[in-house]
């Protein structure tokens, strides 16, 4: 009976090592880790799953979408190392240039560039940031180019701070709540990156047909893809910086870039980001 039975022992032993192989293989390394936040994709589902799709196969590797609720929390995440890439705002790049690089920089309509739009209601009499003096404003994250720096920086200029100018600012967390906020009568203006709000002309018209664009910025670097300045040089960097210059290249990196309204990702260059640097300089009295 022991004999039977240590041979039985044995024998599921047997059985259960090449499954514990297998198991070992199946998980293989840790999936690359690529930060976005709610800021600009405000959790598109079927954008994210196409993005992930493309940057999978662009990497052969498995890809996981990290999502923060705001900028600053992406940048941590970044510095500390809880993520290995991100898709940032020119301003937190800037902020944090010493320690950060460009893994490339979206096109959209033929150039890595955009605008902050600053919109009210379609039936608001506002032409310019001075007649919306006392109203209430929604901003996107503080740490928004085209959500805050933008419309703040133009305050500063003048001697204003959103504070004393706006009776009430809210912080939205999302561009497209931002449209939602004006359209809706929340807050009289708001502070919106001009190519969601494009997309959303397209996606949602009747939301954005229910606000105007009262002033658009000058052209500035578009949000950019990044990682540590000091890991660029890694494999998996290096092959997401790959698979980021060619979406375009590929099917699934074609209909993810369609979803994203964008042309395609190129290198990009430091000098893209000069116009918001001067905005920067502007807001902190430089």
């Amino acid at each position: 009976m022991k004999s039977r039975r240590r041979a039985l022992l044995m024998g599921l032993a047997a059985a259960a090592a090449p499954f514990v192989v297998t198991r070992g293989w199946a998980q293989g390394p840790a999936p690359f880790r690529f930060a976005l936040t709610p800021v600009f994709l405000d959790n598109d589902a079927a954008v994210i799953s196409a993005l992930r799709a493309a940057l999978a196969e662009g990497m052969g590797q498995d890809i996981e979408l990290v999502q923060r609720r705001t900028y600053q929390e992406i940048s941590g995440a970044l510095l500390d190392g809880s993520v290995d890439a991100a898709w940032t705002c020119g301003f937190p790049y800037l902020q944090h240039k010493a320690e950060l690089s460009l893994l490339g920089v979206p096109v959209w309509q033929g150039r890595p560039l955009y605008q902050s739009y600053l919109i009210v209601a379609q039936d608001d009499p506002a032409t310019a940031l001075s007649d919306l003096r006392g109203g209430a404003h929604a901003f996107s994250d503080p740490d928004s180019n085209s959500g805050f720096l933008v419309t703040a920086s133009d305050l500063v200029r003048d001697g204003q701070t959103p504070d004393n100018f706006f009776s009430r600012v809210i912080f939205t967390y999302g561009h497209r709540n931002v449209v939602r906020s004006v359209a809706g009568g929340l807050t009289r203006s708001g502070s919106v990156d001009g190519y969601v709000w494009e997309a959303l002309s397209s996606a949602e018209p009747d939301l954005t047909a229910r606000t105007k664009v009262v002033v658009r910025s000058e052209w500035l670097g578009f949000p950019p893809m990044v990682a540590k300045a000091d890991r660029m040089e890694e494999p998996s960097v290096m092959a997401c910086r790959a698979a980021l210059l060619g979406l375009s290249a590929t099917a699934q990196g074609r209909e993810a870039l369609k979803l994203l309204s964008l042309d395609g990702i190129e290198p990009g260059e430091d000098a893209l980001f000069d116009g918001i640097a001067a905005r920067m300089a502007v807001l902190s009295g430089g």
